[in-house]
């Protein structure tokens, strides 16, 4: 690996630090903006909602599809393969997940296994099915990524409501009558307010383990630096041998693997698909490119964005409700924006690697 994409994962690495840094100060400087900006009696209740286990227990669940989601365009950006795709790829696992547990029978097990997590598996392969299509099409035979990617949108945002009219007679699912369920742990589920973490739906679990792991994939493995280097540097990558292409599909895969845990585990979680408008995924995909490139493409620093985001729909659900008092949705969501803005004058631009988005002919390929 030359010495130039060398120091580029070196600094890439600092670059990590610093976003870790800056969301911190982000963070404080925003709640010292929304406690200058409102009354005492409106802050004291923001805080309240704020500070409650509920809070942060909708906050983890509602962080679960975009977590994984950008965990997902982490692995695929970084090898170098632009997926702004994520979005269909959520809708296409959502409604897989809801019509298998349906067509199994909700109350069915087969082979020891609960109909719903047989859904839930074969979301997550309706959507590494998807971005192999995508993969083929962008790696193969090099066509547009951005072109590609919003084909994978549209295609499963008009598929998915189309095949629930087909077998329901309407875009919406009916109601499976069961959930993924609440895993809890005793005593520690007794904790004060961070009790949340050890009484939450499975694909919590699931995401609290994932994203360390993603970072640990990232950057302690032969895999992880493959990946990386696919995205800085792919003519050194090939020249030490290794296959460009396949490093590349891999990454895609990964993100059609993550992406479809997000979107079963969204829909599930409900117990059915909703396919009105822009489907119950409703532009979480999107946040998700927004979270990592919050994140400057570290796993941990995706979820920190992941979770501002997802806290941020969780409170504002929550202020709607307090009596005589409502904050319009339109004006809490722009909050997430201006912090990203805010983050990035303070640690600088996100760094996309250097060779994403790049075509890249291996041997093979000029045969």
């Amino acid at each position: 690996m030359s010495t130039t994409t060398i120091d580029r994962l070196r600094d890439t690495e600092l670059s990590y630090r610093a976003t870790l840094v800056g969301g911190a100060v982000s963070v404080f400087l925003l709640i010292a903006l929304l406690g200058l900006a409102f009354p005492s009696s409106i802050w004291g209740n923001f805080l309240a909602i704020l500070t409650s286990r509920s809070t942060l227990s909708s906050a983890l669940r509602l962080s679960v599809p975009i977590t994984f989601a950008a965990l997902g365009g982490i692995f695929s950006e970084k090898a170098g393969v632009v997926n702004i795709g994520l979005e269909g790829l959520l809708i296409i696992s959502a409604f897989t997940a809801v019509i298998t547990t349906a067509i199994v029978g909700p109350e069915m097990t087969v082979v020891g296994l609960p109909a719903i997590w047989i859904g839930f598996f074969a979301g997550i392969l309706s959507s590494v099915l998807f971005s192999a299509l995508f993969a083929v099409v962008c790696i193969r035979f090099k066509a547009d990524q951005i072109i590609a990617g919003l084909a994978v949108w549209l295609i499963a945002l008009g598929l998915a409501p189309f095949a629930a009219t087909v077998y329901y007679g309407g875009v919406n699912t009916d109601n499976l009558g069961t959930t993924l369920g609440t895993w809890t742990i005793p005593v520690l589920s007794d904790i004060p307010f961070f009790g949340a973490f050890f009484d939450a739906d499975p694909a919590v679990y699931m995401m609290l383990v994932a994203v360390p792991a993603s970072w640990y994939v990232l950057n302690r493995t032969a895999f992880g630096r493959h990946v990386r280097a696919s995205g800085e540097n792919p003519k050194a990558l090939d020249t030490v041998g290794v296959d460009v292409s396949r490093v590349r599909y891999a990454g895609v895969l990964l993100s059609g693997f993550l992406a479809g845990i997000g979107g079963s585990a969204l829909s599930l979680g409900l117990g059915q698909f909703v396919g009105n408008n822009q489907t119950m995924v409703n532009g979480k995909g999107f946040i998700a490119i927004v979270a990592f490139l919050f994140g400057n493409y570290n796993p941990v620093g995706a979820f920190g964005a992941s979770f501002l985001f997802a806290g941020l729909e969780a409170a504002q659900i929550r202020l709607q409700q307090v009596p005589g008092y409502g904050v319009p949705d339109s004006l809490i969501q722009t909050v997430p924006y201006v912090t990203v803005l805010v983050v990035l004058a303070l640690v600088g631009r996100t760094r996309i690697p250097a060779a994403s988005g790049e075509h890249y002919d291996t041997g093979d390929d000029n045969r």
